[in-house]
């Protein structure tokens, strides 16, 4: 048989079974994935914003300044979102720090759960300090479950506790973050640390130290005093910053 014929006949019979196996692989192909829509949060809550426009916001966890140094999954905008009655407990409390000539401003409110899960898989990451400079810096990031700064689930995400601080009125504007630009001790002095226009806290936000204690600076509720505005501390296992809590 000429070389040829025994080479097209051997082709030919390699052809068939490949060719069925082929037929096979697209037959069983799974559908194409379709995208899951995104979670939203509880229908009865509400934007602070509807409920009181005066207070200030500063939502950092939808801008990388803050100590992941990347913008947190489930924060597409700069919303504070409440259950209707922490909202009004926040507006209650408002018109009370205005007469003193003060305005609450909130950096974060509710927290989904995957915001949380990424917090918990960025302090798994130990490879990850780029922002350590300023969010950490005397805090070792194998430390922060251990120590409280990061936990597996948060107070955050049932709509009532609020990371807030007080801002002297008129409030100075503050410029934002660049990434990239050169990180300063969230524990420096108010004038050398990172700009904000709030009142001074001791930190900044966010500061993960060892001299606050994280079960005192961790959230922060604000009460209206006869003598004048002031804040006063409350504790919340698990969270990782200076914030607030206000009960309706």
């Amino acid at each position: 048989m000429p070389k040829n014929a025994a080479l097209a006949r051997l082709l030919t019979r390699l052809a068939v079974p490949a060719a069925a196996a082929a037929l096979a692989v697209t037959a069983t192909a799974a559908p194409p994935a379709t995208a899951k829509p995104e979670p939203k949060a509880p229908e009865e809550f509400v934007a602070l914003s509807d409920v009181d426009r005066t207070i200030l916001h500063d939502i950092r966890y939808v801008t990388p300044h803050n100590f992941t140094g990347e913008r947190i999954d489930g924060y597409r905008k700069p919303l504070c979102i409440l259950t209707e009655d922490a909202a009004r407990a926040l507006k209650k409390a408002q018109r009370a720090f205005l007469r003193d000539g003060y305005s609450l401003k909130v950096y974060d409110c509710y927290r989904p759960q995957r915001a949380v899960d990424h917090f918990v898989e960025w302090a798994g990451d130990l490879d990850d300090q780029r922002m350590k400079d300023e969010f950490y810096p005397r805090v070792d990031k194998s430390r922060l479950f251990e120590d409280g700064y990061i936990a597996e689930r948060s107070g955050h995400s049932r709509g009532s506790v609020v990371d807030l601080t007080l801002v002297k009125l008129p409030a100075v504007p503050t410029r934002p973050y660049v990434p990239g630009e050169p990180l300063v001790d969230c524990a420096a002095p108010p004038q050398e640390r990172f700009p904000d226009n709030s009142i001074d806290m001791a930190t900044g936000y966010d500061c993960f130290d060892p001299r606050i204690a994280p079960t005192l600076h961790r959230v922060i509720g604000a009460v209206h005093d006869p003598s004048g505005p002031r804040l006063t501390h409350h504790t919340d296992p698990g969270r990782s910053a200076a914030g607030g809590l206000l009960r309706g």
